[in-house]
């Protein structure tokens, strides 16, 4: 079965070591990968493309719509969920504009959104969360 990648795209170290967390701890056969700024993402993809990526908006280095904008442009089969704090019509409106798959506000999301959300990309994806492997 084929390895299920994801990268974790957040500047700020709690969230997104408490993201790998969850879903390390719900998804245990997963591969997640982290990026804390902008530099690092694109380098990241080239090596390993992962399928799914959880996009931070502002992030240093880079804003991330332009990053899911060149993702999206160069591996559209990547899903990317733009997941941020700014839970604003305008922002979710620009993440579509940009190529988003899925808009998320950090503020109203758990892990069991999160982890139906994955589950519902694996099953698009033809893949089974069970089943997944990391190896």
């Amino acid at each position: 079965m084929a390895v299920f990648r994801i990268l974790i795209v957040e500047d700020h170290q709690d969230f997104r070591e408490s993201l790998k967390e969850v879903l390390s701890g719900r998804l245990p056969r997963a591969a997640v990968d982290e990026a804390s700024e902008g530099s690092q993402v694109l380098p990241k993809i080239e090596a390993d493309p992962p399928h799914l990526i959880f996009m931070d908006i502002n992030i240093p280095g880079e804003n991330g719509l332009e990053l899911t904008r060149q993702i999206k442009q160069d591996f559209p089969q990547i899903v990317v969920v733009i997941l941020t704090s700014y839970d604003l019509p305008e922002y979710r409106e620009a993440a579509y504009k940009y190529g988003a798959n899925y808009f998320l506000a950090k503020g109203t999301t758990n892990g069991q959104k999160l982890v139906g959300l994955i589950e519902s990309i694996l099953s698009e994806l033809g893949m089974d969360a069970n089943e997944a492997d990391t190896g």
